[in-house]
């Protein structure tokens, strides 16, 4: 039995007297002082940890200026404030001790659009991608470009002053900041634009906050232009945090407060509001996918690509490209970077043209393509291949993949993961090659590996060294090779940070600024002069003897470290996670978080999760319980009357209120749907579904069980019973009574009907119903090639068996034999719920039965992908080798290697499918593979990119999850069906064509069904 822990990490009094007043004073967000509440903001995307004394989700500008003007009062003055937007920093740059303020749940309008004026004006918690997608049917964009960008904030782009692919024709994020409006420490709301003239003379007038600030920095860009003009290196990605080379112009006499704002981190003040120019998409783009025999290669023939006036150039090394490959985008990006017969593919340089003119982009393309063939002739610059791409989907892909090269990197096998800490160096690009060479040397003479991709055409490169930072010597290693790399780009006249912000490097920041450090410190005076806002980053007010934050600082390592390695190693799905926050996706129809999306809490997200499950196993480490020998008990021992007594002692304690650190895990893993979307869309393959139901078999060995729990693990056992019955047990069932009674008692709503007429009356005269084993076995190989298995599930023969009766006619038709196979358990509902034990007997004997059937040599197929898929995943992880080789196929699969008559004449009218979100990420042929058997019906297939449609088995009968549900329905599903027709939309998961049926009353057909039409 797991103990309890109490531990939650202290909040301080003075924390919880301010967030009481606040909440006295009218503030409209929300706060979260929960341990899991501040867990999730005790991390990013850096190899930092800290937890926040408190999370405060503001609603708007308001809510920050009464919750600043409430920090002025004395007996608050120690509280310190730190703003977060997307949580992707790379640098710990949103992480404090203090008081996390987010702005992404609530803040995140699009405010005004103006094309004829070519700007747009949005709150700081809008993503990038949110923002593009709202400004394409206006034909603009916000050029700004970042891997991050479906999850990264406006708000924390201002404050890194990001940049990425693009950035030379595009530049950076302050580039394109034409005004701010923000909050500062005193509560006061200001608006920066450039300013000059008369309204310039009226704001250094000013006798407040506001007027200060303008005197000072109005002060330093005057009388310290030479200075500045010295310092700063004149570089693509300038020295930012804080930009005082950009904040005055001489010529006009004009102060822009704005530029010293971007690139802030949040030091200064809220960032809230911001209004940006916008660009227009060009009308043609092409890649070039250029190959080489070697890294080096790549990077010494960029500036030959370069030349050829390109948007940008992106390289990759062959160790990104690897991973790539090994992970389920590259299956999207496969025919675009073939690989070159005869040759060895360890560089890629992608170089893009994004134009207006359709003859200059042509021009441009046509005259790079000749060039790369006289240098491939001549066998010069290791150049082994290349290949155009002007299709713009599958430019997009390319890009894709190029993003997700981030967090592939984090994937990489065994305990040694590349890690953030020195990864956005910048240089004069024509240094870079060389500078790169002395880089590897530095990492290969520590015995490191490492992975590279970047911007080449800007002279900046992520490189990534492997470290273990639960091992401690790793971690002295980080900081030597962190001092050696500042020491590098300064001999290279380049900078530390040329991209991803300061953070926890800020310790850096005097060595880059020389004698302007000082003036740094009269910025930050002015804007916050007792340093309360985001302490430690960039630099500390002027006079004061507070300390910068250091790449010395806590690490997640420090707190891994603690849990034992065999629990490291066993837990791998979660401890493995990087932070990278792709499970944050803004993209509605993109299959991961559903959970995230619709809640907007990182808690209920894979990162957050993963998280929750590190600090519980810390916690159990503490407390010397070995969570590895319990889970053996479990799975071997009996139950003994004192277990059962103490569980509903611990169970009483819970309701009475007894804090548990358990509870707050138990909260986050139920409200996950178990798509399993994370396995395969994360590049690091954070496995939610995995460790959850571990947690949950843990989590109930010490507290008792609902009776839902049992309803849903048992379903299987039972519900061939009740279908002997199906009229009365539906009688029942509709009864309105029933329905309230089953959701107050047990929490279950909308249970689903039972087949009428059942599987058996529809199959009545069928020969599919007459499996025999032995007269299969005494059939000839001929003859069993035209027989064909069907592995039922409880689902569809039982809640839906019309698609079970179509699969049955549809082989027949297609001139096989096909016969069902005896009801086996599969024991999907188990291991959702965490009956571990049981999905291990039930695994264990339906593999049996499965291994004795596939000797026969017959195709088994089954009609519920999340049924079929888990014989591929979760068999293979309960049995390991007792599981077998048996396979059973999805009948798309099936279809794409069965003999097939010809086809009718062309139906030219679409069908539209639905994809099941398990289905599309385990199997991500899957789309592709329906369209090709609806070409050789002779039938039109085209996908509907679509999400998570709420339902996820049982997840959408749970009451406490109905509005969720609901909610996640509507994010992708609810539009499409409200637009197409009904009758021609098809959907392959049972649990999603429940869902439909109860929110639009309609029973939508399985592919299946539609082929069968054709027949």
């Amino acid at each position: 039995m797991i103990p309890r822990l109490d531990y939650q990490g202290s909040v301080s009094p003075l924390t919880l007297a301010f967030l009481d007043a606040l909440i006295e004073k009218g503030f409209r967000g929300d706060v979260d002082k929960s341990y899991a509440g501040r867990l999730a903001m005790a991390t990013d995307n850096s190899v930092y940890q800290v937890t926040p004394q408190a999370v405060i989700f503001p609603r708007d500008a308001d809510d920050i200026s009464l919750m600043l003007s409430l920090g002025q009062e004395p007996r608050y003055r120690e509280l310190t404030f730190s703003p977060r937007g997307g949580g992707t920093g790379t640098n710990g740059q949103s992480l404090s001790a203090g008081i996390i303020v987010d702005l992404s749940r609530h803040m995140n309008r699009v405010l005004e659009i103006n094309p004829e004026q070519g700007w747009v004006r949005v709150q700081a918690g809008v993503i990038k991608d949110q923002l593009n997608a709202a400004l394409k049917p206006h034909g603009f964009f916000f050029s700004p470009d970042l891997s991050t960008s479906n999850r990264a904030t406006i708000g924390g782009m201002v404050n890194t002053d990001a940049s990425g692919q693009g950035s030379l024709v595009y530049g950076k994020t302050s580039d394109h900041v034409l005004g701010l409006k923000t909050v500062l420490e005193n509560g006061e709301i200001i608006a920066t634009e450039p300013l000059k003239g008369e309204r310039l003379a009226d704001k250094l007038a000013l006798e407040n906050r506001e007027g200060e600030i303008y005197r000072a920095l109005y002060r330093i860009g005057k009388e310290r232009r030479a200075d500045i003009e010295a310092t700063f290196p004149k570089l693509n990605r300038f020295l930012t945090g804080y930009d005082l080379k950009h904040l005055y112009e001489p010529a006009e006499d004009a102060l822009d407060v704005s530029r010293v704002l971007c690139g802030s981190e949040g030091s200064l003040g809220f960032i809230v509001e911001a209004r940006l120019n916008i660009t227009a998409i060009p009308r043609y783009r092409t890649l070039v996918n250029v190959k080489y025999d070697s890294f080096p290669s790549a990077l010494r023939n960029a500036p030959f690509m370069v030349q050829a006036q390109a948007l940008s150039v992106e390289t990759v090394d062959s160790k990104v490209l690897n991973l790539a490959k090994a992970d389920i985008i590259w299956h999207s990006v496969r025919s675009l970077i073939e690989e070159v017969p005869g040759k060895r593919m360890d560089g890629l340089n992608i170089v893009e043209f994004a134009d207006l003119d359709e003859a200059e982009h042509q021009a441009k393309v046509t005259e790079l393509c000749r060039r790369i063939d006289e240098l491939m002739a001549r066998g010069e610059a290791g150049i082994i291949g290349y290949q155009v791409c002007d299709h713009l989907p599958s430019i997009e892909t390319v890009y894709a993949m190029r993003k997700k090269s981030v967090g592939l990197l984090g994937n990489a096998a065994g305990r040694k993961k590349p890690v953030a800490f020195t990864e956005d160096t910048a240089v004069p690009p024509e240094s870079l090659a060389d500078f790169i060479m002395e880089f590897r040397a530095l990492l290969d003479e520590h015995g490191l590996d490492y992975g590279m991709f970047g911007h080449v055409d800007a002279g900046v490169l992520h490189v990534r060294p492997a470290l273990d930072l639960c091992d401690p010597e790793q971690e002295v290693m980080l900081r030597r090779i962190s001092d050696k790399v500042v020491a590098l780009t300064a001999k290279y006249g380049g900078l530390m940070w040329g991209e991803h912000g300061k953070g926890f490097r800020s310790e850096y920041s005097p060595a880059f600024f020389g004698d302007l450090w000082e003036e740094l410190q009269r910025v930050k005076g002015a804007f916050d002069p007792d340093n309360r806002l985001n302490p430690g980053k960039i630099c500390m007010p002027y006079g004061s003897d507070a300390e910068l934050v250091s790449v010395d600082g806590p690490k997640r390592g420090k707190y891994d470290r603690q849990i034992p390695l065999a629990v490291r190693t066993s837990y791998t799905q979660a401890l493995d996670c990087n932070g990278n926050g792709l499970c944050f996706t803004f993209e509605t129809d993109s299959p991961m978080c559903p959970s995230v999306k619709i809640s907007r809490d990182r808690r209920h997200s894979p990162k957050g999760r993963a998280g929750l499950m590190r600090e519980w196993l810390r916690q159990l480490a503490l407390q010397g319980f070995d969570p590895l020998a319990e889970e053996v008990a479990l799975q071997t021992g009996g139950v003994r009357f004192k277990q059962i007594v103490d569980k509903v002692r611990n169970t009483w304690a819970r309701s009475r209120g007894q804090y548990d650190f358990s509870h707050e895990v138990m909260e986050a893993m139920e409200g996950c749907l178990a798509c399993k979307a994370c396995t395969s869309q994360c590049p690091i393959k954070v496995d939610v579904p995995t460790f959850r139901s571990r947690f949950m078999q843990l989590y109930h060995s010490r507290y008792l069980r609902s009776p839902k729990d049992y309803i849903i693990g048992t379903s299987e056992g039972y519900t061939p019973w009740l279908a002997k019955a199906p009229r009365m047990v539906n009688f029942f069932l509709e009864k309105e009574w029933l329905q309230k009674a089953t959701e107050k008692t047990v929490g279950l709503v909308h249970l689903p009907l039972l087949s009428v007429p059942t599987l058996a009356e529809e199959l009545k005269e069928s020969r599919a119903r007459y499996f025999d084993l032995p007269s299969l076995e005494r059939m000839s190989a001929e003859q069993r090639t035209k027989v064909v298995l069907i592995v039922q599930d409880p689902f569809t023969s039982y809640y839906d068996a019309p698609v079970v009766r179509d699969l049955v006619r549809l082989c027949e038709r297609l001139g096989y034999q096909p016969y069902l196979l005896p009801f086996k358990p599969n024991g999907k509902p188990q291991h959702v719920k965490g009956f571990l034990r049981g999905f291990a007997r039930t695994a264990a004997t339906t593999a049996q039965f499965l291994n004795q059937i596939a000797r026969l040599g017959v195709p088994l197929i089954g009609a519920d992908p999340a049924m079929v898929l888990c014989y591929r995943d979760e068999y293979v992880k309960a049995l390991g080798e007792a599981r077998g080789d048996f396979k059973v196929l999805q009948v798309q699969e099936w279809l794409l290697q069965a003999e097939l008559p010809e086809a009718r004449e062309r139906d030219e009218a679409p069908w539209y499918l639905f994809g099941h979100c398990t289905e599309k990420t385990a199997l991500p042929t899957s789309t592709g593979d329906w369209k090709k058997v609806f070409e050789r019906f002779g039938a039109r297939l085209e996908p509907v990119s679509v999400g998570c449609c709420g339902m996820a088995g049982t997840y959408g009968h749970d009451a406490r999850n109905l509005e969720n549900s609901r909610g996640i329905y509507s994010l992708s599903w609810a539009e499409p069906l409200s637009r197409l027709p009904t009758d021609r939309c098809l959907v392959t998961g049972y649990s999603c064509r429940s869902q439909v049926n109860h929110m639009e009353g309609e029973q939508l057909k399985h592919p299946l069904q539609a082929l069968l039409e054709r027949v």
